[in-house]
């Protein structure tokens, strides 16, 4: 029974830059309950990103600071080799200037997820996963930090006490070990809406999710992302969220501001 059960669904937003967008953010907006919002140093600059805080608070939606390496050109989805205090001085200083807008929205950044690169990183490496855990920490110690469950960043969080939240994947493929397919890999994104909402309803009920190889993998979540930049990303999130609701799930989000 899933009667009475909630679930958050996110999505990677504000993700333009300048005169160029990506994404249909305000569609999303009505659709989604909690927006990771690019902090400009993947996409984003500060005139969308206030923007996106803005639609955010307007419809009680929880923000994320959705923090990257430093690499527009790339859009965050390369390593960037950096020094710990040149990782922590990076993550506080998008986390600050997203919670800056927000608040002048009258709202708050109610968790961090970091983006791409940073964010698989962190999954396997255990230093670097630390480094970003307490830059969170070290800004609000209560603030908190969305990833991958059974990661390096969760065991970190966890051993330091900051909040730590689960997250699964609609609309990406997994391997057996439980980590995202890299995306030059065929399949690694998902754009059908019946199978994209079909495996969210079954993480967000069972706790399990089928891997690229067909294996049934144990995956428990609190929140379930639909990426901004996927192919017909409104669709899938309707067809997600559509999903969830007939399913019998509240859909809200996960961590309010």
């Amino acid at each position: 029974m899933t009667a009475g059960r909630t679930v958050d669904l996110n999505c990677d937003l504000g993700e333009g830059y300048g005169p160029w967008r990506m994404g249909e953010d305000d569609a999303l907006l009505d659709i989604v309950t909690s927006a990771n919002i690019a902090c400009g140093f993947h996409a984003g600059d500060p005139v969308i990103m206030q923007r996106t805080v803005r639609l955010a608070a307007e419809r009680a939606i929880s923000i994320g600071a959705h923090v990257s390496y430093p690499d527009l050109r790339g859009f965050g989805r390369r390593h960037v080799e950096l020094s710990a205090p040149e990782l922590t001085a990076d993550v506080l200083y998008q986390l600050g200037a997203l919670d800056a807008l927000a608040i002048a929205a009258g709202s708050r950044v109610a968790y961090v997820k970091p983006h791409g690169a940073l964010y698989n990183e962190i999954a396997v490496d255990p230093a670097l996963a630390s480094t970003v855990v307490k830059a969170v920490q070290s800004y609000r110690s209560d603030l908190p930090l969305l990833g991958q469950p059974g990661s390096a960043v969760e065991n970190s969080a966890r051993a330091c006490g900051l909040p730590f939240y689960s997250e699964g994947f609609a609309d990406r493929a997994y391997d057996r070990q439980g980590r995202l397919v890299p995306r030059k890999l065929v399949g690694a994104v998902l754009t059908d809406p019946a199978e994209v909402s079909s495996r969210a309803v079954r993480m967000a009920t069972a706790g399990t999710v089928l891997t690229m190889e067909g294996a049934e993998l144990s995956l428990h979540v609190d929140t379930l992302c639909v990426h901004g930049d996927t192919p017909g990303s409104v669709e899938l999130a309707r067809a997600v969220r559509g999903a969830l609701e007939d399913a019998g799930l509240s859909v809200r989000p996960f961590i309010v501001g």
